[in-house]
């Protein structure tokens, strides 16, 4: 863990206030509140169904919500998408979504299409532009370049698709549980990358591997059945009884169960 959290006075990046997402009748998020800071790497966690994927959605542009979501000077509720991407806001899935049959560079250098002029996409490029050389280096795929992204690994493609967005100028990224399935060299590697971009950006992860929140989460919040249960440093999170009786267990509950035979 990279220390103490950011104080509430400190520069904010996003101001969740009362965000509520609704479904024919059904309530996936509820009245929603959350101070996501710049400088600060941020897990949004909860069981399953709790939320944490739709909050995101709604913040990102693919799901309609009420309340207010304040970011730069503009509210991103009820923004389209692309407008959203350009205001500098992005987002990673929990499968990546890069083109296999292009190279690493490619894959970039598309991403960047925001400093290109539309009729120029097309085009052959004659150089490589420096922000994309940049995002090579910080995602640590410098040496492969020029291989298809089809043949990286699984946490190679993820550190692509977190560099598609560096080379976006995304000032706050969401990202969607980044480290489900990679062995343990790549979730660390993969903790490394977030701390090297998080300093001047909002890093919000959504995640259900609690060793590596344990591990790089400056801030941690928690939502239960849509629901905002309670938010803090890991050692607060954890110690919080409503935590441990939703989400994370006690240790004589694992104690049990292991005694009861139940895996």
């Amino acid at each position: 863990m990279s220390g103490q959290a950011l104080h509430p006075d400190a520069e904010t990046s996003v101001e969740v206030r009362n965000l509520t997402v609704s479904f024919d009748g059904f309530t996936a998020v509820s009245d929603v509140s959350i101070l996501m800071l710049k400088g600060q790497v941020h897990f949004l966690i909860g069981p399953n169904g709790a939320g944490k994927t739709t909050l995101v959605d709604a913040l990102t542009g693919l799901v309609p919500a009420t309340g207010s979501a304040t970011y730069n000077g503009i509210d991103l509720l009820g923004k389209k998408t692309n407008k959203i991407i350009r205001a500098g806001v992005g987002r990673t899935f929990q499968t990546a979504t890069v083109f296999d049959e292009l190279s690493v560079l490619q894959n970039l250098d598309i991403a960047g299409g925001l400093h290109r002029r539309a009729w120029r996409l097309p085009l052959a490029r004659r150089g490589v532009p420096e922000y994309v050389e940049e995002a090579l280096e910080t995602i640590g795929l410098a040496e492969v370049r020029d291989k298809p992204a089809g043949i990286l690994a699984h946490g190679q493609k993820q550190w692509l698709e977190i560099g598609m967005l560096l080379v976006q100028d995304a000032k706050v990224m969401f990202l969607d549980e980044p480290v489900a399935g990679m062995n343990a060299d790549e979730r660390d590697e993969t903790g490394q990358l977030l701390r090297r971009i998080g300093a001047t950006r909002t890093i919000i992860v959504i995640e259900h591997d609690m060793d590596f929140v344990r591990s790089y989460a400056d801030w941690v919040t928690v939502m239960h059945t849509g629901k905002l249960l309670t938010a803090g440093t890991v050692e607060q999170v954890q110690a919080d009884r409503r935590v441990q009786e939703v989400y994370l267990g006690t240790t004589a509950d694992v104690a049990a169960a292991e005694n009861e035979g139940v895996h």
